[in-house]
């Protein structure tokens, strides 16, 4: 096999097409986000970084350049503490509000357009009813220092506030607060958070 066949077989090629369609949608809603343009400095910083490098591999999962994306974010987890445990499932549309230590899953199904900042955790339940990962609709938003864990389902538009645990079901249109949680019903409840963008 000469070296130009070689690298166009599924194993070596890079598919830049798909990540640029990702990252053109996370430009966007981060540049909404953030007021309508971003500067040098959050294009150089972690959060932006960890993107680009998320989007590159979630692009190129099952061939080499995967695995060299995939060494780049491991060196990049060890300076922000980002952790998506090789988690491949964040639809179009993604924020990290601030960088930060951040608990993935590898397991758990996310929908498009989510927010996740710093000392957020999103994990697994081992036993009982809940055992299993949380399954997310669109338009999620996760505040600080917020936990959610077991076999559950968020649905569409929902918030969930700083310091809140949550462990099960939470309904489409609503806020979550506090620890025990609850959940106040709200009509456009991430507006504010999560930039209005239809992709």
């Amino acid at each position: 096999m000469n070296i130009k066949k070689l690298f166009t077989t599924n194993f070596y090629k890079n598919n830049n097409r798909e990540y640029k369609e990702r990252i053109k949608k996370d430009y966007l809603i981060n540049q909404e986000f953030r007021g309508g343009g971003l500067t040098k400095e959050f294009l150089h910083g972690y959060e932006w970084k960890y993107i680009n490098l998320y989007r590159k591999f979630q692009a190129n999962q099952d061939n080499i350049w995967g695995k060299c994306y995939r060494w780049k974010m491991k060196k990049l987890e060890n300076k922000t503490g980002f952790s998506f445990e090789d988690n491949i499932t964040i639809g179009d549309g993604l924020i990290i509000g601030h960088w930060g230590k951040i608990v993935i899953n590898g397991q758990v199904q996310f929908g498009n357009q989510m927010f996740i900042t710093h000392g957020v955790t999103v994990g697994r339940d081992i036993r009982g009813k809940r055992a299993g990962v949380p399954k997310f609709g669109d338009r999620v938003c996760i505040r600080t220092n917020s936990t959610i864990v077991g076999g559950i389902q968020i649905g569409n538009d929902v918030l969930i506030a700083p310091n809140t645990f949550v462990n099960f079901d939470v309904p489409d249109h609503s806020i979550v607060i506090g620890n025990p949680a609850k959940i106040h019903h709200r009509d456009n409840a991430t507006e504010g958070h999560i930039p209005n963008i239809a992709f």
